[in-house]
């Protein structure tokens, strides 16, 4: 078994759109960032990586490498699920929370799950997703951006004698 964590944050934006998890979150501001922003999806593959030994996203995915300007995080994630693959781990489970002052995120944790699920290749109920706020302390409490964190379990193969 192998543990990872990761975590992600990215300040609001005006005039640009709000995806978490995979999904478009109706909000009047986005997130700013090299990519789609998504801090979920960000944090998932940190965590994934460091259970893997392999570095973090940055590592692999330079912010200042024009082809992933603007690039789906969604691909990112599968990414870095082939090179897991080609390692022989594979996911157990992921627990990830998302802190936000603002947009209210309850209605949308499903859909963030079921998205994520076919990417990481888990059944749903392998995948816990939270929202919290901060009580209106720090930057996101101050509604400047958003953060999330993302712990992962890997398992490897077996070997057998």
């Amino acid at each position: 078994m192998r543990i990872g964590q990761g975590y992600d944050a990215h300040r609001f934006e005006p005039g640009s759109h709000l995806v978490l998890g995979g999904i478009e979150v109706p909000h009047d501001q986005g997130l700013k960032a090299h990519s789609d922003g998504d801090v979920l999806i960000h944090a998932l593959c940190d965590a994934l990586l460091g259970a893997a030994g392999l570095g973090d996203i940055g590592r692999h995915f330079p912010d200042d490498d024009p082809s992933y300007a603007g690039i789906d995080s969604r691909i990112l994630l599968r990414r870095v699920m082939e090179q897991l693959h080609s390692k022989g781990l594979q996911v157990s489970n992921a627990d990830m929370t998302i802190i936000a002052q603002q947009p209210k995120l309850a209605p949308y944790l499903d859909a963030m799950r079921d998205c994520l699920a076919g990417d990481l290749q888990l059944e749903e109920q392998r995948i816990n997703i939270k929202a919290t706020t901060t009580e209106g302390m720090g930057f996101t409490g101050r509604g400047e951006g958003i953060a999330a964190l993302a712990t992962v379990l890997l398992e490897e193969p077996r070997l057998v004698d």
